[in-house]
């Protein structure tokens, strides 16, 4: 999401982070260039200007200077004016509230409300264990409310059915009562998509969130219209009274703009991030790793949150046990890893989040390596061997590997090139024989970042030569 201004704001910021005194001198083509970076990533002028005042600010205060390592305390001023600009905290959404809580989406025409309507009730139902139930209330684009229908019973949620013919207000009232009757602890309310200045349509939701009293009202906005998108939100701010914002299409946007301007032009907070056209593609917004992420710190919180949620336990567990036992790590336990993988996202997936990743370098040396396509090639080179095979790699001969590689149509180098992998990866394996291994790795990660402060992009730097002096 934010690829354009990583990689400006870590090329600025590199120049100071080893500076031994910092001043105005030294710190002013620093700023110079944050500001157009930021002013690049679309943010508005008026965020990026009090941004940018604030950190100079800090940057020249007595505490900085007095500072053993003033570079690296300057990447942590960056850091955590970046998570102020933000919101500071991410803010829940008020589920306390008595059943059914009523949720009221807004937004313009194409924004994606009713995805993400449905993006929202499998978050509810999944992670907060709630009965969720859903209705359409936009009863002018065609197929509307077929389409809500469609995407709440893929994620689970019970929908509310209404017809184009009824007055909005009508189906609203008719679905809190039927959410009463069934005992729904939230009701999601997806409304037709208007412009701010459409008077009708505007005065329409007023009147429906008037009658209905929401306990949250979201407005949903397309990350990809950058400050169009914080200044859209403001304008219905105005005649709403939003509780928060859920920015959709951010896997589009390399540019941040968006939601590094919304909290400071609308006061309201980002709530959500929709992170892909996947109906599980949603995850709240944490300002702090957000801006991590912004500076190359990798997002290691998301992260071991995603592998604990993500990761089958049971197959897990059983792995774990046989490892601990001293069982050997097999060619069919690399395919369930690479499967485990998979449902976070792939390897992509998983580096993104790691510290020193985010460098437009590494990125595009991983993206030309291309790992998706190889683990698939991987794959099916485990799957043209025999059973046997996948539990014996050691019986792996000469004439076997002849024979697998014609199942798979590759050649023996390839045959041989996965083996070496997978002993490679039996030993990293027998390191972290529990399921909570690799999330107690991640959480190292997150406490040495935590520790280190801004120090950690100086290690993240480092890294950046490291793979470079590989390559």
């Amino acid at each position: 999401m934010f690829d354009t201004l990583t990689d400006r704001l870590t090329q600025s910021l590199r120049n100071v982070a080893g500076t031994g005194q910092l001043t105005e001198d030294n710190i002013k083509d620093t700023l110079r260039e944050v500001r157009m970076a930021l002013l690049e990533a679309d943010v508005a002028l008026p965020v990026t200007r009090d941004f940018i005042a604030k950190v100079k600010e800090q940057a020249l205060g007595q505490e900085v200077l007095q500072q053993l390592s003033p570079g690296q305390a300057f990447v942590k001023i960056v850091h955590d004016e970046l998570t102020t600009m933000m919101g500071e905290a991410n803010e829940s959404l008020d589920l306390a509230a008595k059943p059914p809580v009523v949720i009221l989406l807004a937004g313009l025409q194409g924004a994606g409300k009713t995805t993400t309507a449905a993006k929202l009730a499998r978050f509810l139902k999944e992670r907060q264990k709630k009965k969720v139930m859903t209705v359409s209330a936009d009863v002018y684009r065609p197929a509307a409310i077929k389409q809500l229908q469609t995407v709440s019973q893929e994620v689970g949620a019970e929908w509310i059915a209404s017809d184009a013919s009824e007055q909005p207000i009508v189906i609203v009232k008719r679905a809190i009562e039927q959410a009463k009757i069934k005992f729904a602890d939230v009701l999601i309310v997806d409304t037709a998509g208007r412009l701010h200045i459409d008077d009708d349509m505007m005065d329409e939701i007023k009147a429906l969130h008037a009658e209905i009293q929401p306990t949250e009202t979201l407005f949903v906005v397309d990350a990809m219209t950058g400050q169009d998108a914080a200044n859209t939100a403001k304008a219905f701010n105005d005649a709403l009274p939003l509780t928060g914002v859920i920015l959709t299409k951010t896997d589009g946007d390399a540019r941040g703009g968006a939601a590094l301007s919304v909290r400071a032009i609308t006061g309201k907070p980002i709530k959500f991030l929709g992170m892909g056209e996947k109906l599980d593609a949603l995850e709240p917004f944490h300002p702090e790793r957000v801006a991590q992420r912004i500076l190359g710190m990798g997002d290691v919180l998301s992260l071991v949150e995603e592998v604990e949620r993500k990761i089958d336990r049971e197959k897990a567990e059983k792995m774990a046990k046989k490892l601990q036992k001293g069982g050997s790590f097999t060619l069919e336990d690399m395919l369930t890893q690479f499967e485990q993988m998979n449902k976070m996202g792939g390897m992509l997936g998983f580096i993104d989040k790691l510290p020193g990743m985010s460098d437009s370098g590494i990125k595009t040396a991983i993206e030309q390596a291309n790992p998706e396509k190889q683990v698939k090639r991987m794959e099916a080179i485990i799957h043209s061997m025999t059973i046997k095979e996948r539990r014996n790699p050691d019986i792996i001969n000469t004439s076997r590997k002849k024979r697998i590689a014609a199942g798979c149509g590759m050649d023996i180098q390839e045959i041989n090139r996965l083996l070496k992998q997978h002993a490679q990866m039996a030993k990293m394996m027998k390191k972290f024989s529990s399921p909570t291994g690799i999330s107690k790795m991640l959480r190292g990660i997150q406490s040495m970042q935590n520790k280190m402060g801004g120090g950690l992009q100086a290690v993240a730097w480092d890294h950046y030569l490291v793979v470079s002096d590989v390559g």
